[in-house]
């Protein structure tokens, strides 16, 4: 996360303050990626140090006011338009313990991949709901869409994980029947993640089912995150 270009985009509305930046930053996110003050501020002196900001006087009540300057303008316009580089993706903490679970003595995997599929669903089903109360209202405020469009993205996020988490199992138990590792080689279920999916079928399901994993859920989200991308409507998020 950019904390520098989410600074430098909030001052180019105007100027702002310390503790200012970092409630216009938790209420645009939906304090998804909460800072302190401490932050914001540690970050500001590495802006002004680059040239990107400047100390600008003060307001009514004594609170330092912090500009954006053209070098700033300039970084945040190339920041824009410059794609999220994902040749270098930063550390996942469930793939790193998966990886390592394989064939570590004494570690059911599947009995982890059970109960991370059960803490996924479950932020799968807090985030839909999160989502319904955003939509009780068409947004029309940006922090009110912004928002939105994070609390999508985690909703995507979520989903994608738990059927991820339905490929691990199938791959693990394939690998378990493998010829010398105390099994047949099993036939290739129908929708298995592993040799690849029926054509319009989901990863990790077979087809006409609805996965094992949570059906309420799966229906849930799917539910959720379909109008966004499919319904134009009020707001450039809105159902």
């Amino acid at each position: 996360m950019s904390i520098r270009h989410g600074l430098l985009a909030l001052l180019e509305r105007g100027p702002r303050y310390g503790s200012q930046l970092r409630t216009e930053f938790e209420s645009r996110t939906g304090s998804t990626w909460p800072l302190n003050v401490g932050q914001v501020y540690t970050t500001l002196s590495r802006l002004e140090r680059d040239g990107m900001v400047t100390q600008e006087g003060e307001d009514e009540a004594g609170h330092t006011l912090y500009v954006i300057t053209e070098t700033g303008r300039a970084e945040l316009r190339s920041w824009f338009r410059t794609p999220v580089d994902r040749a270098s993706p930063p550390r996942d903490e469930l793939a790193i313990k998966l990886a390592m679970a394989v064939g570590a003595p004494g570690v059911d995997i599947r009995e982890v991949i059970q109960a991370q599929r059960h803490h996924t669903i479950q932020a799968m089903q807090d985030y839909t709901r999160l989502k319904a109360q955003a939509l009780e209202a068409v947004p029309t405020d940006r922090d009110e869409v912004a928002w939105l469009l994070v609390l999508e993205q985690l909703i995507f996020q979520t989903e994608a994980e738990a059927r991820w988490l339905d490929h691990c199992e199938v791959r693990l138990i394939r690998l378990a029947m493998m010829p010398g590792r105390g099994g047949k080689q099993p036939e290739t279920p129908p929708g298995d993640p592993a040799a690849g999916s029926a054509p319009g079928s989901a990863p990790g399901s077979t087809p006409g089912a609805t996965p094992r994993s949570a059906p309420a859920s799966a229906a849930a989200s799917t539910a959720a995150v379909a109008p966004a991308s499919s319904a134009p409507s009020a707001g450039p998020t809105a159902d």
